[in-house]
């Protein structure tokens, strides 16, 4: 187990412990939580200067979410212009002071730019510990209490450097006494589960190799707990106590940053992305689907029970909510299915493209614009907006070097390459708006290279430069829920949102 150098700077599942009541939003997309959040408690409006608890400043730049136990939210980030830093902060909801700051020597220093992973793994924390992985390798085990180390790992020292051409951003998931790691890259790749208490390994299971930025998600399958992995030519369900694959579905592709939703049981939301160019549209066309799965406990098959040729995603994955199944797409487009039959109940476009999976809240829907814009939309068959919110005021974003605002709102389509189809860094589109448009009811109107004329070297670099402005802050990157607020994460910022509040009580605070 790798030592490095510490330092502490001061100023919906099966419970996790006998303290579940404290697992407000314990991992990414709020797996574990044992918190019963009821809508109307929950901010509905906001602006900057409304409804805004606080804001914080985070160390570093990163694209995790926020996770939640008890009174304290915690986040990660990394820092350096080579990554040569990996950082993770306790904060408090009251009123976002900041309780400890822990951080760690980095295992693999890299160029940090925008277009690659920067701490985009969600980290998990229980009633003693927060768990943190981050694309550098560093795998470490916080007292959640103190932010004193419980101990390290260098995952790149222990099975060689990630192979990656835009690093890794898989989010930890957690069952029990251990935390789950998922590693798949173009080197060897596996599914592993930590002790969080003592960082050993319980066991370690092999996967094939491929390019993939997939988290891992705990389903309820036949009754009991599984791992379920949707990663780039497969779903795969694990056994938490011993890593055992149960189960494979390996009639897909394109399947590279999605992470099927958790309230569910027996049943898999699989997302799939065109990628860039349409690199992969016919994949991507045969992958976005519902399964289920069936089994005795002992035995399970999984059979696809719906599938939709339209809907595709990127990094927002598809939603369950009282009985129906949303897909948001690049464009801002969100589709909504019948959940049992997979029948379109509408397509209607929601706002901008959507970085964070949206989260559903008894009779809300909360779509998270990449720009900074929220839309909420009531939950069932009828499309009807409640709110539009915004984060920051746009001409308070400062220009890039390019003259280009940081987070431009023109972006009602397309992030830049994902990394799908290869995980190639942008060249020749680097939004995938120019890959394929979509009109105001959603119907995608693909343009394949056979009609799509070649691009100049001005407008190669154009595109170019219109992806590095695209993945500039501010993003909304990760959000949690609590009782009563919501908390937004981007590259540098962590805002809490709650009705009442007219603006930030420690605007300019230092962590």
């Amino acid at each position: 187990m790798a030592t490095l150098a510490w330092a502490l700077c001061t100023p919906l599942c099966t419970p996790l412990t006998s303290a579940s009541a404290q697992a407000v939003w314990p991992a990414f997309l709020g797996q574990g939580s044992s918190e019963s959040l009821e809508a109307e408690k929950l901010p509905l409006n906001w602006s900057p200067g409304k409804n805004v608890r606080w804001k914080q400043s985070i160390v570093g730049k990163g694209q995790s979410s926020p996770v939640v136990w008890g009174d304290t939210a915690y986040v990660t980030s990394i820092q350096g212009d080579m990554k040569e830093t990996c950082v993770v902060m306790a904060i408090a909801l009251a009123d976002g002071q900041v309780k400890w700051t822990r951080e760690i020597e980095s295992a693999t220093p890299v160029r940090s730019n925008y277009f690659q992973s920067r701490s985009a793994p969600t980290p998990v924390v229980d009633q003693n510990h927060v768990v943190a992985f981050f694309e550098t390798g560093n795998l470490v085990g916080i007292d959640r209490h103190s932010g004193e180390p419980l101990w390290e790992r260098s995952l790149a020292d222990e099975t060689g450097v990630f192979q990656s051409d835009i690093g890794l951003a898989s989010s930890l998931a957690q069952h029990g006494p251990n935390a789950f790691v998922l590693i798949d890259h173009e080197g060897d790749s596996y599914l592993m589960a930590v002790n969080k208490a003592t960082g050993e390994t319980a066991w370690k299971t092999e996967r094939f190799s491929r390019k993939s930025y997939a988290s891992p998600t705990i389903l309820q399958i036949g009754g009991k707990a599984q791992i379920v992995c949707s990663s780039d030519g497969s779903v795969d369900g694990y056994s938490p106590e011993t890593g055992e694959q149960l189960w494979t579905f390996e009639d897909i592709g394109a399947n590279t940053s999605n992470t099927p939703p958790a309230m569910l049981e027996n049943m898999v939301l699989v997302g799939a992305s065109n990628g860039m160019q349409d690199a992969r549209a016919v994949e991507a066309r045969e992958s976005n689907l519902c399964l289920r799965i069936d089994g005795d406990g002992s035995q399970f098959q999984p059979e696809v029970a719906w599938k939709t040729t339209k809907a595709t995603t990127t990094f927002a994955s598809p939603i369950a909510h009282q009985g129906l199944a949303y897909w948001i797409t690049t464009a801002g487009v969100l589709y909504c299915f019948d959940l049992e039959s997979g029948d379109l109940v509408y397509r209607k476009r929601a706002g901008e493209q959507c970085w964070v999976t949206p989260v559903g809240i008894g009779d809300r829907i909360y779509l998270f614009g990449k720009g900074g814009e929220t839309t909420v939309i009531a939950a069932g068959p009828e499309f009807n907006v409640l709110a539009e919110n915004e984060l920051w005021d746009i001409d308070s974003i400062p220009a890039t070097s390019s003259g280009q605002f940081a987070g431009p709102r023109s972006g009602k389509g397309g992030r830049p390459g994902s990394g799908q189809g290869g995980g190639s860094r942008p060249t020749e589109s680097t939004s995938a708006e120019a890959a394929s448009t979509e009109d105001a009811e959603g119907e995608q109107k693909s343009e394949n290279s056979e009609a799509r004329k070649p691009m100049s070297d001005d407008a190669i670099e154009a595109a170019r430069q219109r992806g590095e402005n695209q993945f500039a802050d501010p993003v909304q990157y990760g959000v949690a829920f609590t009782h009563d607020a919501i908390l937004i994460r981007t590259g540098s910022e962590l805002h809490c949102i709650a009705t009442g509040e007219e603006s930030p009580t420690n605007e300019e605070a230092s962590p």
